[in-house]
């Protein structure tokens, strides 16, 4: 039996998928979460096979909990469903450890599908995903964000979202000096002065939603 979390901070969202996935023999939905802070205690305690994750949630992104559990070298096998196709952004994800990338749009034999061959170790992405992601790399695109390291994307989402440097030290467990020239660097990397201009690059980029985010100074 397949367990599987679901975590989406849109209960009808939530509530499709669930539907769909216990219609299967072979699969079972052990929990919910509405964010990515109790999905990420969720699949420490439940320990499930494979996560449903959206990307843009209030407080950490689906991003971070992806970083986060491919970090703690959990078991759980990440699948990203969310609106943003763009060839850019499946690949971060990718890179960051999700094993599998569908679009909202998918219909419900696909995301079985994709549930069922992460589950056998193997990743899945949405044909139209992987288009975008092959024609992202053959045209030579690419993110600016592709510059910073796992950390300085993780502070990244947290100054947009308007955190000081102590609370975000505290909640990765680093000291706020050390929070701070891992700020500098990636202002250094994107090219940008203050917050307010990464929010807008990250905006541009699919990374955050524009009106969901508290910009910090």
């Amino acid at each position: 039996m397949i367990q599987i979390v679901l975590i989406d901070d849109h209960e009808l969202v939530r509530t499709g998928f669930r539907m769909i996935l216990q219609q299967q023999p072979d699969m079972a939905v052990c929990g919910e979460a509405a964010s990515a802070e109790e999905g990420m205690r969720l699949i420490r305690c439940l320990k499930p096979e494979i996560a449903l994750v959206d990307v843009h949630m209030p407080g950490m992104s689906g991003i971070e909990l992806t970083e986060r559990v491919n970090r703690a070298e959990l078991a759980t096998r990440i699948v990203v469903v969310t609106v943003v196709d763009d060839g850019r952004f499946p690949k971060r994800l990718l890179d960051a450890g999700a094993f599998g990338y569908l679009t909202k749009g998918c219909n419900a034999e696909e995301l079985v599908t994709a549930v069922r061959q992460v589950a056998t170790g193997r990743r899945y992405l949405a044909p139209a995903v992987a288009q975008q992601l092959a024609l992202a790399t053959l045209d030579g695109s690419s993110s600016p964000f592709d510059a910073l390291s796992s950390r300085e994307l993780e502070v990244a989402m947290m100054l947009v979202r308007g955190k000081p440097l102590t609370m975000i030290g505290e909640q990765l467990n680093l000291s706020p000096k050390t929070v701070s020239t891992y700020k500098q660097r990636l202002m250094e990397k994107l090219h940008v002065e203050h917050v307010l201009g990464l929010a807008h690059l990250m905006t541009a980029h699919g990374l955050i939603d524009a009106p969901n985010h508290q910009v910090g100074s």
